[in-house]
């Protein structure tokens, strides 16, 4: 049987609303993180325009890849297997890049990497989407936030929510600037930079 999440269930709508306009215009889009896959079959089934890259790493790639195989439709590409750590990326150009709830979860120097790979792979009109959790002035938008930041960090002192402005500095040194932050449901938010236009 398929590993199936809860939260991918659950919020796999209200992405895809966001996703349906941030990316009307791209063609191709690389996931970091797909996990068990439901959000990529889900996504590519509903934006037939894009070319959609599922990724994760080695160790969780056979789950994605059975789903992908059973249930993807022809604009889903087999997945590949995709460390952020590692340079440079196993794909060519993209885009878009798509990631969900990632971000909490990996060391801050591998954030630090996700920001470089993405700042390798993206178009000159590229655009990049993350959704998850965020600190903003160094404060949580909710209590059940903040108990989730405590819990990763008991779990592993080196994740946690991720602060907004440190991401968009990183987002900034590899020329993309902020386009839109959309609230969510769950104290969720979805981050959407694009390339910086030329002068």
């Amino acid at each position: 049987m398929l590993p199936v999440s809860e939260a991918c269930e659950r919020n796999k709508g209200p992405i895809l609303a966001v996703l349906a306009t941030e990316l009307a215009a791209s063609c191709s889009v690389l996931e970091i993180g797909s996990g068990t896959g439901q959000h990529a079959v889900h996504f590519a089934r509903h934006l037939p325009h894009l070319s959609w890259q599922p990724t994760e790493v080695g160790a969780e790639l056979g789950p994605l890849s059975e789903r992908i195989h059973l249930e993807g439709p022809p604009n889903l590409r087999p997945a590949v297997a995709l460390d952020v750590r590692t340079q440079p990326w196993p794909c060519g150009r993209v885009d878009a890049v798509f990631s969900a709830n990632t971000l909490h979860i990996m060391a801050w120097d591998a954030v630090e990497d996700f920001f470089r790979g993405i700042g390798s792979v993206l178009t000159a009109a590229g655009v990049v989407c993350i959704y998850g959790p965020f600190r903003y002035h160094g404060g949580y938008t909710s209590a059940s936030n903040a108990e989730f930041d405590r819990f990763l960090r008991r779990r592993d002192p080196s994740s946690g929510i991720r602060d907004f402005e440190a991401l968009d500095r990183l987002a900034s040194a590899q020329g993309l600037v902020l386009a839109a932050d959309h609230a969510m449901p769950a104290n969720n938010q979805t981050l959407v930079w694009r390339r910086r236009r030329a002068e």
